[in-house]
Parts: C-alpha cells; structure tokens; sequence
C-alpha cells in the first residue's frame, strides 16, 4: 500500500495484502456488472507518518446508488506508549439502486496490540429491503462452505451484534461475524479469512446480478419500503456499530471512508418517530443526529451532511463516555432480543 507508511509487523503485512486483493476482486467484480468505474480516493494518518488507506466508491451510478470499498491500514511502532500496535482491514458497503436488489457489508480486519495476540474481525451480512428467502439461504451456504468449522458461533454472533433492540429487528437477513477471533494459527486464520471474503465477494456479485436481471421498473412501494430500510440501517450504524463509532473517536482525518456505509438518502420523519424507543443518553444522540440532517421528509446524505453526523456521533460520545456500553457486540445478548427471538 503506497498510502502513507506501513507496519513493521509481518502479520501486518500479511493481512494488509489479503485485504488488497479482496479490494481488487470486489472492484472489478462490480464494475464489469455495472459497466461504470469506481473513483480511487486516498487518506493519510497523520500526513502518512501512521499510514493511510485507499478508498474506491462510486455514487448515484446506474446499477449501484452508492457503494465504497475501503482499505486501510494504521500503526504505531514509533509509539511504544499507545495499547494499539497496528489495524489492517477492508470495509465495505453497498447499495444497489433498485430496491429488490439487496445491499451487503462485508468488514475483515487484522488488530494488533502491544502487548498480547493480535486478533481478527470477520464479518459479513446481507442486507436486503425486500428480503428473499432463496438469496438469503445461498448467501448463507456460502458462508457455511467458507467456514463450516466457525459458521455455528459466527451466525448467532451476528444474530447479536445487528439485532436493534429499540426496533426490535434486525438489520439485515443473514449475518455472520467472528469477535475477536484467533485460534493461535495466524496461517489458518488467514486463510480462513480469505476464504470468508472471496466467497461473500463472489456470491454477493452473483445475487446482485441475478437480482437487477431479473427486475422491472421498481413500484412506489418498493422504492418506499427500500426508503425506510435505508433509514433503519443509518440508525443501526450511527448509534450501535462499535467499529464506525471507534473509527470516528480514535481521530478525524477519514471521516469519509468511516461513513462509507451510509445509504444515499433517508427518512427523516422515520427517523425521529424513534426517538421515543431510545433509552437516555441515546435519546439525545438521536437528536444530535436529527440536527446534522437537511429539512423534513427525504434527506441526501452527501460529503457535509456526513461531516456533521460524524461531528454528532463525536461529541456524544465524548460527552457521554459510558453509552459506549449500550453499543452492539457479538458476545452480548442484547436487551429484548431473548423476547424477540
């Protein structure tokens, strides 16, 4: 990665290059699907001194309405003081245009620490607004053929971790995720992530096309039930996702890429008709939200308004430290959830 400087450590390197190739296969798989190239766009951490990341992303695009493909890498050998060592990962969203094509997030990542094992983050979900039974059970399969030795603990983790206990539901159809995962094979664990990532690419892909293949012209309705999803899954990702909440307290230069998931427009309406589910502090983070968005009814997330969400999630929690207790995890059976299952 010619982005700002690289790790010394050699799992590092090892996990900055997995995530490289899957940058690549995933790119190139969406752009000979839609026909139209993604736009490269780099960050720096601290001007390069602790490394960076490229970013490909592509807005309001005939196939795809928004989708960004991120890899980065920062580190910090030069600081003996600081807990983290180093953080290698690729994170991506995207969201078709049509409404019966589903969305997917796929995040994998190498973390390591000072002192202690380094650990791995896989995670990959489908997210459609118009759910279909056989895509969901296929996108599954894969995962299962990827991982059958890992696939029984990831799938209820994910279960956890995008499980929204104010709606009570889940963002998404099918999840799987590994929390802080190393058997104490760094090769097998490798390999098992590549394994996760090349199959949830390669099926992704494979859905998509079927999907706009196989689509008319989108109803009123489906376009409203597709409105209303997007504006569930900014609700999940702003106030529980612990990686993009991490990403925009740790510092501010990638701002952009940390929101790289965020859908293209939402329900503002929508989105305040929650607000009476939420419990305090996060009530008030909500309205925080609700501020950094233009208008009434249907709002554009574009570059500024991503800024001041950004800014809003920043100092809440820098406000309300302990409400990142209230934040999704796959260890952790969330409140109501028990009910809900």
């Amino acid at each position: 990665m010619s982005v700002g400087t690289a790790s010394q450590s050699k799992q590092a390197a090892r996990a900055l290059a997995l995530a490289e190739s899957l940058q690549a296969r995933f790119v190139l798989a969406l752009e000979r699907l839609g026909g139209e190239d993604f736009i490269s766009s780099e960050w720096l951490r601290d001007d390069g001194l602790h490394g960076g990341g490229r970013r490909f992303g592509i807005a309001d695009g005939n196939l795809l309405a928004r989708a960004s493909v991120n890899v980065s890498q920062v580190h910090y050998d030069d600081i003996p003081e600081r807990k983290l060592d180093s953080s290698s990962a690729i994170s991506t969203i995207v969201h078709p245009q049509h409404p019966c094509a589903p969305s997917v997030h796929i995040h994998i990542s190498w973390t390591e620490l000072k002192s202690g094992p380094g650990y791995w983050r896989l995670m990959a979900d489908l997210n459609p607004s118009q759910p279909n039974s056989e895509q969901t059970e296929r996108f599954l399969e894969c995962l299962r053929q990827a991982a059958p030795g890992e696939f029984d603990e990831a799938v209820p983790q994910g279960d956890r971790y995008f499980f929204i206990p104010a709606l009570g539901r889940h963002r998404g159809v099918a999840h799987f995720y590994l929390e802080n995962f190393n058997t104490g094979d760094f090769e097998g664990d490798l390999a098992l992530a590549q394994r996760v990532g090349e199959a949830t690419i390669d099926s992704y892909v494979q859905l998509l096309g079927e999907a706009v293949g196989a689509a008319s012209v989108p109803s009123e309705t489906e376009r409203a039930t597709q409105l209303a999803y997007h504006t569930l899954y900014l609700f999940q990702v702003l106030t529980l996702d612990r990686g993009t909440t991490a990403g925009l307290l740790i510092h501010n230069q990638n701002d952009m890429g940390v929101l790289g998931s965020l859908p293209p427009k939402v329900d503002k309406n929508l989105l305040a008709s929650w607000r009476s589910r939420m419990e305090a502090p996060q009530d008030r983070l909500l309205d925080k939200l609700l501020a950094a968005l233009p208008n009434h009814g249907v709002c554009t997330i574009d570059g500024a308004t991503k800024q001041k969400l950004a800014n809003a999630v920043r100092t809440h929690y820098q406000a309300h430290p302990d409400a990142l207790d209230l934040q999704a995890s796959g260890n952790r059976v969330p409140p109501t959830m028990g009910n809900h299952k």
